[in-house]
């Protein structure tokens, strides 16, 4: 194409790629140069300085006259807010956004363009990726699945770099501004519900690692990814009822069980329970254990707020299968209850999961209609397995991620299944399995005296922070 869009204001372009920039005066000239560089060139360009203290305005004010780039320039308003700016400017029948640190592929707009404009149903398509390092230079290579063959949409597309029909973006109604910290799952889940989604199995963009984006704040990003799950779900109705089970064999069956050592001053199965009787989105909390004085503690700390089973210790052992003690949990629960339709697995081991991460399983099991949700950590680090002859790795090289070959690692305890699985299938988990992603701290499992000093750390951190917020709130 060769169209020179906006010499003449009465041709619209087709596509209208954004720039959000805020103090990246020192890659935003690349971001820039990549869209004009590019194979497909009916468009326009939009780059919006969101305040920045840097010399930003003047790597911009250098582009002031290109026919195709429109700069902006105001206070700082943050992202999602400049996000809803540039949609409403935007003249373009597709719309991307261009993280002012990253950069653009030259057949990136081309492929985009071919692959959205297939079926009138698709409202995005979004390519796979390099990664560099802050010099630009390539460190790998990460591909996502074939979407061709995906029915279980709990992954997004990376936040940017998407390419998204205008009138689709209007109809879900852009960007929530309630939302200031997100990595793209609130458009992600207005259109997985709405339209087709579909992917370019190419790298068509740089990803850059850097100071500014490699050290994320990971509990800030899952607090704003819980919230964004729990609107969702709030719009849904929020129907699934789910009763959390803690299954604990206590002193009775094993007397090196550390369910009442105190951690940070108050014991181990505190923990747990605390958070689980917080969570918005459980009915109820079970405590099952052979240990009768355990249970009598419980009675009493909790004064009927959580259901005691008292179960035999024969079902206790170690290597007993978890659903026949899950079973007769339930079951007890259920003669003075309704009939709960998903059973959550906490156990005592982990205490920093937060009631936070138990809504989320709630509200993930009920948007992407799965039959379980694990906790897990993402493994980044290289694995290997022995095959008789030595080492061989998982996978093929340390610089191509394919998500099909991504490692998740349980963590947390945390383990949601619908009520069938457990009736039906001894073998947990099973069916459509999808995932919750935790936190350092949350994923802490205590099992060696070295878990234990880390816990009480941690312990006495929280605690510190806690005395610091009072004092403020006096």
């Amino acid at each position: 194409m060769s169209s020179n869009v906006s010499a003449n204001p009465k041709i619209l372009p087709l596509v209208t790629v954004y720039i959000a920039n805020h103090n990246y005066g020192h890659f935003v000239k690349q971001a820039i140069e990549s869209v004009l560089a590019q194979t497909f060139d009916d468009y326009e360009l939009i780059v919006i300085d969101d305040g920045s203290t840097d010399n930003s305005r003047e790597v911009i004010e250098e582009y002031a006259d290109h026919p195709n780039i429109i700069p902006v320039f105001q206070n700082n308003r943050g992202l999602t807010t400049t996000n809803n700016i540039a949609i409403r400017m935007a003249r373009g029948e597709y719309i991307m956004r261009l993280d002012a640190d990253d950069y653009l592929h030259p057949e990136a707009l081309e492929k985009l363009y071919d692959a959205i404009t297939e079926d009138e149903n698709i409202g995005l398509v979004f390519p796979d990726y390099f990664e560099t390092d802050e010099d630009g230079k390539v460190i790998a290579e990460v591909r996502r699945h074939d979407f061709d063959h995906v029915t279980l949409h709990d992954q997004p597309a990376h936040g940017a770099c998407t390419l998204i029909r205008h009138r689709c973006l209007e109809e879900v109604g852009g960007y929530d501004e309630n939302f200031g910290c997100q990595d793209g799952l609130d458009l992600w889940i207005h259109f997985v519900e709405r339209f087709e989604v579909r992917n370019v199995n190419q790298p068509l963009f740089y990803y850059r690692q850097h100071g500014s984006n490699l050290t994320r704040d990971e509990p800030r990003l899952y607090e704003a990814r819980a919230q964004i799950l729990n609107r969702h779900a709030k719009i849904r109705g929020h129907d699934l009822k789910a009763v959390a089970i803690v299954p604990v064999r206590g002193n009775v069956s094993d007397p090196r069980s550390p369910t009442m050592l105190e951690l940070g001053g108050k014991p181990l199965l505190d923990w747990t329970i605390d958070e689980a009787l917080s969570a918005k989105h459980l009915d109820g909390v079970v405590l099952t254990s052979p240990d009768t004085a355990l249970l009598s503690y419980a009675d009493q700390r909790w004064h009927g707020r959580v259901t005691t089973v008292c179960r035999d210790p024969v079902m206790a052992r170690p290597n007993t299968q978890l659903a026949g003690t899950l079973r007769h949990a339930l079951e007890a629960y259920e003669k003075e209850s309704e009939e709960m339709e998903a059973v959550m697995v906490l156990s005592v081991e982990s205490p920093f999961r937060t009631a936070r991460y138990i809504d989320t399983a709630v509200n993930t099991m009920e948007l992407f209609d799965t039959d379980a949700v694990l906790g897990v950590r993402t493994e980044t680090d290289l694995h290997y397995r022995h095959d008789g002859n030595g080492l061989i790795p998982l996978r093929r090289r340390a610089d191509l991620r394919l998500e099909r070959e991504e490692l998740y690692r349980e963590v947390g305890h945390i383990r949601l299944l619908k009520r069938h699985l457990v009736y039906d299938n001894d073998a947990l988990p099973s069916g459509r399995v999808s995932h919750v992603v935790l936190d350092q701290k949350a994923a802490l499992n205590v099992r060696t005296e070295l878990d234990w000093k880390i816990a009480e750390l941690i312990a006495a951190d929280m605690n510190v922070l806690d005395r610091i917020s009072q004092a403020g709130g006096e």
